[in-house]
């Protein structure tokens, strides 16, 4: 098979394979939705994520002054939602009203979480030395929700420029490979 050189600027999209989630965090008495992609598992007990977002967000502040957030997993009958989230400023807009998105209380952060989500990680910062360098944030996951009626909900997958994968479909393999 012959290759051929990939442009390094689009090389995100073939690692960036988690799900797009909708950040919440709240400041000052307003709570703030944004469409964020990069993140990865970091450990599994306790569940730490890794999560850049630019220090250009209104949520980068309220993450930073407040150390909380929730990331909201949607599913794919959400993506105008989604896309409409990350495509204005919650400087300027009231998300949740615009988006017609129900905010619900957290049990252990003072954010709300996104009613319409399939699964909600209430999250709380726990380092952050790379935030100044790397706009990189470490959370760990103090409460995790799902709703239980929904079963193998499909997820959004950002891949660049307005791209999006949509999974879905699940498999089990052997866990031990011969």
């Amino acid at each position: 098979m012959a290759k051929k050189i990939f442009p390094l600027s689009k090389a995100y999209g073939l690692l960036e394979t988690g799900p797009v989630v909708m950040m919440t965090t709240a400041h000052r008495g307003k709570a703030n939705i944004m469409a964020q992609s990069w993140h990865t598992m970091m450990e599994f007990v306790p569940p730490l994520v890794g999560c850049v977002i630019s220090g250009r967000n209104h949520s980068f502040d309220a993450l930073v002054a407040t150390k909380e957030c929730v990331l909201n997993i949607p599913s794919v009958e959400l993506a105008k939602q989604v896309v409409g989230v990350g495509n204005c400023s919650g400087s300027k807009v009231d998300k949740f009203s615009k988006f017609k998105l129900t905010a619900m209380p957290a049990a252990e952060v003072a954010v709300p979480l996104i009613d319409e989500c399939f699964a909600n990680l209430e999250c709380r910062v726990v380092d952050a030395r790379m935030v100044n360098k790397y706009n990189f944030f470490v959370l760990e996951v103090v409460k995790a929700w799902i709703d239980p009626a929904r079963k193998n909900s499909r997820t959004l997958h950002h891949q660049g420029r307005g791209v999006f994968m949509v999974a879905g479909d699940t498999i089990k393999l052997p866990s031990r490979m011969a």
